[in-house]
């Protein structure tokens, strides 16, 4: 029986992650940030400590990595953080270095696997040229996150990241990220779409991935996961049906033109804030009118399992609104 790392263990991500492994046999060792969600979140078998990584010393980072196979990066910041200017430096210095620092540890006493749970738009970065997203903060440190943990793995430990698109499900003790989007259409009689779309999965399915590039991930492969492809209005009438609105509220698609001077502002005001997107709203609105879908085919080696999205979306949008 092996045993895997879970860094973040008792966040969304990481929670599932574990119950996963505990299901196929691997015994779990886990570090997150207090505190916890709720009480007897994780199984008594799962070895749990509470505390930030980054905060020990390289010693000690090699001693709780001493006995462990594998590592699951479930961690970091995302781009809904809007950091001061400029953001490339904190994300740089919240995703990378991080990451760095643990494969290389990680590769010294001996783990095998390292999974990096990464981001689509790094995906979409080296697919549309034309949107320049590797000048952007947030999508030029996730390739780079991905670059240097598969260099510090190089030769003996495999390397594999994880590129997620939108995440749905529930999990005790915690609010879901998607209630800040209904909490936004919340009352509101016309609500725009962009014209696009976005690839989905359920947060099982990342789970599912995340063993699946344990056990049969390539090293220095990177897998954008799908499971559903879904226009951006549907998406939003669903938000507006989970809230009672289906029939108040309106969700026209616009194009980006008409939009534009709304993204133009919301960049201005953080220019104004000494604040700075990770990815620039004037070119996350020009990402939105194209269809960020991903062929769930692309990744049949890693054993993703069906799910039923649609209900996984109705689930969480249900706990949005009544929390």
């Amino acid at each position: 029986m092996a045993k895997i790392f879970v860094l973040g263990g008792t966040g969304f991500l990481g929670y599932y992650t574990t119950k996963e492994l505990l299901s196929r046999g691997y015994e779990v060792k886990t570090m997150a940030l207090p505190p916890l969600p709720t009480k007897d979140l994780l199984p008594e078998e799962v070895e749990c400590t509470l505390g930030n990584i980054n905060e020990l010393t390289d010693d000690e980072i090699k001693y709780l990595l001493s006995d462990c196979d594998g590592f699951i990066y479930a961690a970091g910041a995302d781009e809904r953080v809007v950091p001061k200017k400029p953001a490339l430096k904190f994300f740089y210095e919240a995703n990378v270095l991080p990451t760095q620092r643990l494969a290389h540890l990680a590769n010294e006493v001996g783990v095998k696997k390292f999974v990096i749970f990464g981001s689509y738009f790094s995906e979409f970065a080296e697919r549309w040229p034309q949107y320049e997203l590797k000048n952007q903060g947030y999508p030029n440190t996730r390739l780079l996150q991905e670059q240097v943990a598969f260099a510090e793995g190089e030769g003996s430990m495999d390397v594999m990241s994880l590129r997620l698109p939108y995440i749905f499900g529930t999990m005790p003790g915690r609010e879901p990220l998607w209630k800040m989007f209904t909490d936004q259409i919340k009352g509101q009689p016309v609500f725009p779409a962009p014209e696009g779309g976005t690839a989905m999965v359920t947060v099982e399915q990342v789970a599912e991935a995340a063993v699946g590039a344990l056990e049969h991930g390539n090293h220095r492969h990177t897998y954008a996961i799908s499971a559903l492809n879904m226009k951006f209005q549907v998406f939003y009438e669903m938000m507006a049906d989970a809230l009672g609105q289906a029939d108040t509220t309106q969700i026209p698609t616009l194009p980006y033109t008409q939009m534009e001077e709304n993204f133009k502002g919301i960049d201005q005001h953080a220019e104004e804030n000494g604040l700075e997107h990770g990815i620039h709203m004037t070119i996350s609105g020009k990402l939105q009118g194209e269809n960020l879908y991903i062929d769930p085919k692309d990744t049949a080696v890693l054993g993703i399992k069906e799910h039923d999205v649609i209900a996984s979306i109705k689930e969480t949008l249900a706990k949005c609104v009544t929390e």
